[in-house]
């Protein structure tokens, strides 16, 4: 049997790429799809559309939505698309996002902005309508997509950073918020081949990178092979999946607690203080 015969998947940034991958194999597991994306092609027409396509043609449901999720507005569309489309709203992937990279002092407001909005924006706009349908209807699973560009860092970044980093700072709060109500959310931090690193990569890297090995990760979180887990952050690629955490080090007492702390004798237990492994980098995940 489809692992997700009776769902219905909203898939936000959906009209190529990863989103793209995500919809195709949601779809090909009987989830009915709504595929968000404002994008157009080459020729002038919404990438939407040919997703859509693509999955009709497979046999799949699916319906294009091609408004600006990063608007409240645009994101309570979404939700009524599903509803009057399918009449559910299961499984949301927060997929959109784009790129303005700029070292910092050259990043202008404009480039600042625009990335916080597609980005992190987005997600609160999306996410509160369904969030709240879902909690009143039994549940659900939501992804939000962030990058080790933001877990880690990446030189010419700090927008997208931002806006991704925050993005796992929502889904730890959304994991709480919605356990009681069975709305399960994770954070996913993916990597893949894309139009404009393809050129980059010889054939085998890229088949090796291509968006559908991702794709197969976000099923497992959005299906009922992961079970009841929620508020995990996994990084995917084709070449690794692995759960990103925050872990801690050993620590010391502070003042409050240790009338003798003061910043001198800080420095005299440090090592105490620091995790002795070096921190992970992005080359990290290139491997």
């Amino acid at each position: 049997m489809a692992l997700l015969e009776g769902k219905v998947a909203l898939i936000t940034g959906a009209g190529r790429g990863l989103g793209a991958a995500y919809a195709q194999l949601l779809a090909a597991e009987g989830a009915a799809v709504v595929v968000n994306d404002l994008g157009r092609d080459e020729g002038g027409c919404y990438t939407a559309e040919s997703v859509v396509a693509a999955v009709r043609a497979s046999g799949g449901r699916a319906v294009a939505h091609t408004q600006d999720i990063s608007t409240v507005e645009g994101g309570q569309s979404l939700l009524d698309t599903a509803l009057s489309e399918f009449g559910r709203a299961d499984i949301l992937i927060n997929n959109a996002g784009i790129l303005r990279d700029k070292s910092f002092l050259k990043l202008g407001e404009a480039d600042w902005d625009a990335v916080i909005k597609v980005n992190l924006k987005s997600m609160y706009a999306v996410t509160q309508p369904v969030f709240a349908w879902m909690k009143e209807n039994g549940g659900g699973v939501v992804v939000n997509t962030a990058s080790t560009s933001g877990l880690v860092g990446n030189f010419g970044q700090s927008n997208y950073a931002a806006a991704k980093c925050g993005a796992w700072g929502f889904s730890n709060v959304l994991a709480l918020e919605g356990a009681k109500a069975g709305i399960r959310v994770w954070t996913l931090a993916p990597a893949a081949v894309s139009a404009l690193t393809a050129p980059l990569m010889d054939e085998a890297t890229q088949a090796q990178m291509a968006p559908e090995h991702v794709a197969q990760v976000v099923l497992y979180m959005v299906s009922e092979l992961s079970g009841q887990r929620t508020g995990h952050c996994l990084f995917a690629s084709g070449q690794s999946v692995r759960e990103l955490k925050l872990v801690s080090a050993e620590g010391v007492p502070g003042g409050g607690k240790n009338p003798g702390f003061d910043a001198r004798s800080l420095a005299a237990v440090e090592a105490q203080v620091y995790r002795p492994e070096a921190a992970l980098t992005i080359m990290d995940f290139a491997k």
